[in-house]
């Protein structure tokens, strides 16, 4: 047998693999969002290497957490809403439908800034303008998957992700970390409530309640019982499509907190976004910031036609109605505009935003570990009983940490 002849089915497998990667690649652009840069550029800024236990623990968080959203829809063929609607009353229905429509909109406000901060320091167009575009670009992504199909949107989607993380990484080739300061970051600590408050923020943008959301119905969209392949195939592949995923979007946080560290600490006027991209110009080079603002841009496309299309599945799940694509848009398009219109501070808002989503958590975390911990319902793949006690600490820490928060709300 000549060496070709026996490497070639070898490498059948593996294509045959990798087609089956994809839906987490789209769920992971929503960890790499502008409200990710905000968070993880504000706390690198302010407290150089001390967060950065929080973007690894958070990554490790998303990893499960996608795993388990992935695994529902494989294994019930329903979407998290979806699962969710069949539980509850109609009352209890709707009420959990709003919250998640105020996540959306929280969600995308941070996205469109993103996308309008980006198009001002490349252009230097209006921040009103540059939202508007932002929301135009990312309706053209969505027909792209609304027409093309799951398979094009996705591969559309992780070139965008390596857009991002081009942009954000370059930096630290030119200003590389402390070895030793981020082995240190790596031990749990707090300095004080602003940095529990940007600890609150850097969890709500990673572990984003949309992806969980929306996982499940890529999962199910994409392979569903139709491809006529095992489902321990499918799962197997799964943890590969998450893992891989994962890693990548989380050395993309991680690198945008460090880039801050090593570039930002100490400096003033890098409480925005804007302050940020001057700064980098000013201590890594004009091409430096030039990748950071393109990486900027291409995020807030990439992450509001994912939102938009997450927000779609929420409400067909939870309310059984498909609205026409323009409208979905615009639902969740018009506070980001107004709040743009009326002058308020883009950075801030980003990191408020991603606060929000993070009291959105609970109420996804909450049912996907007990819908996936019951066999009546995943049958041989219900969660190992590890598997659940880790999503509940998980869940529980979120809870608790957005009790904190409420605290030093109050008590500030």
């Amino acid at each position: 047998m000549s060496i070709g002849s026996a490497i070639r089915p070898r490498l059948t497998k593996v294509r045959a693999g990798a087609a089956l990667l994809g839906p987490a690649f789209v769920a992971a652009i929503a960890y790499v969002d502008p409200g990710n840069v905000a968070t993880n550029t504000a706390a690198g800024a302010r407290f150089g290497y001390l967060l950065v236990w929080v973007v690894v623990t958070a990554n490790v968080m998303a990893g499960l957490v996608q795993y388990l959203s992935a695994k529902l829809g494989l294994v019930t063929g329903l979407s998290l809403p979806e699962a969710v609607r069949d539980r509850l009353s109609t009352p209890a229905r709707l009420t959990y439908w709003a919250q998640a429509e105020i996540v959306a909109m929280a969600t995308d406000l941070a996205e469109v800034l993103g996308g309008a901060i980006a198009l001002n320091l490349l252009f230097g167009l209006p921040l009103l303008v540059g939202g508007l575009i932002t929301g135009g670009v990312s309706t053209a992504l969505l027909i792209v998957q609304d027409r093309a199909g799951q398979r094009p949107f996705e591969r559309v989607i992780t070139g965008l992700l390596l857009v991002i993380a081009i942009g954000f990484a370059a930096g630290l080739f030119v200003s590389p970390p402390s070895g030793e300061g981020v082995v240190g970051g790596l031990v749990p600590r707090f300095a004080g409530p602003e940095s529990v408050l940007l600890a609150a923020g850097m969890l709500g943008a990673t572990v984003m309640p949309h992806a969980v959301y929306l996982h499940s119905a890529l999962a199910r969209d994409r392979h569903g019982r139709q491809t006529g392949r095992p489902l321990g195939r499918l799962l197997f592949a799964t943890r590969f499509d998450v893992g891989i995923a994962m890693v990548f979007a989380g050395a993309v946080n991680l690198a945008m907190l460090l880039l801050a560290t090593t570039a930002l600490s100490g400096m003033d006027d890098v409480d925005t976004l804007a302050g940020v991209h001057s700064a980098i110009s000013d201590h890594l080079g004009a091409g430096t910031a030039l990748l950071f603002a393109i990486g900027l841009l291409a995020s807030g496309f990439a992450s509001t036609s994912v939102g938009c299309y997450a927000g779609a599945v929420v409400m067909g799940g939870l309310l059984k109605r498909q609205i026409p694509l323009l409208a979905r848009r615009l639902l969740t398009l018009v506070p980001a505009v107004a709040l743009l219109a009326a002058g308020v501070n883009p950075t801030w808002a980003l990191v408020l935003s991603q606060v929000v989503l993070s009291f959105g958590i609970p109420f996804a975390l909450v049912p996907l570990v007990r819908l996936t911990s019951r066999r009546s319902l995943m049958g041989e793949n219900v969660n190992r009983r590890a598997t659940t006690v880790f999503a509940w600490v998980i869940a529980g820490a979120v809870i608790a940490l957005n009790l904190a928060l409420v605290y030093l709300t109050v008590a500030g």
